[in-house]
């Protein structure tokens, strides 16, 4: 169950046309929609997040995706110091960060990461668009916006995107989300040849951007 109101409950013609036109996109590219899917925040009801706070988010994902493939543990430390990203880190994160020898799983999960950035890394402007989410994203250019810059250069550079661009990819992912898990949960091979890891991952972070149900980090949720 989620927070959302069907337009025909309340939701604006904003919302409503938002999500005629992510219906459209996925008609054009095959993708199943479920027509009562409701419509999602309008840019009056979105939490608007600093270009500052998505920049910090962005770097801390991009860190720790860099620890679940193995960054060592001196370089860890190094990075962590250099870019103070301490205080910006949740507690997930950081007790992800601070083990030395994390399990398998943990690796996988946080090295996922990566799509995340991705998708925070396109709200800043460092990535030009998204696109359907089919592959997995250019690792090594993701890298490189944190590699290249300080964290003050990182948050220089940004350019946060306005809300009702954020908006539209935000209600279009939930729409590929639920084709995904309708799939999936009919047994089905998912359509379109969307990747199910990138969806939930690009999901995630949208719905953090424009501060869906309010949820911290930590506790974002990605319902269908």
């Amino acid at each position: 169950m989620n927070g959302r109101m069907s337009a025909e409950n309340g939701g604006t013609a904003e919302a409503a046309n938002r999500k005629l036109r992510s219906e459209r996109i996925l008609r054009a590219e095959g993708v199943p929609s479920f027509a009562a899917l409701p419509v999602i925040e309008t840019a009056a009801e979105a939490q608007k997040r600093s270009k500052e706070e998505v920049a910090l988010r962005t770097l801390c994902l991009l860190f720790v995706a860099a620890k679940g493939e193995g960054l060592g543990e001196e370089l860890v430390e190094r990075l962590l110091e250099s870019y103070e990203l301490r205080p910006h880190l949740t507690p997930k994160e950081l007790a992800f960060v601070l083990d030395n020898s994390p399990s398998q799983h943990d690796r996988i999960q946080f090295t996922w990461r990566h799509e995340a950035a991705w998708t925070l890394l396109w709200a800043l402007g460092f990535v030009s668009q998204l696109g359907k989410p089919a592959q997995i994203c250019d690792v090594s250019f993701a890298a490189g916006t944190m590699a290249e810059r300080t964290t003050s250069q990182f948050i220089e550079d940004s350019k946060l995107r306005p809300i009702a661009d954020i908006l539209d990819q935000a209600d279009l992912i939930y729409r590929y989300h639920w084709a995904v898990r309708n799939a999936r949960m009919k047994g089905q091979q998912v359509p379109a040849a969307l990747e199910p890891g990138v969806t939930e991952e690009r999901h995630y972070a949208l719905n953090w951007l424009i501060g869906y149900n309010g949820q911290a980090w930590d506790c974002v949720t990605t319902d269908t």
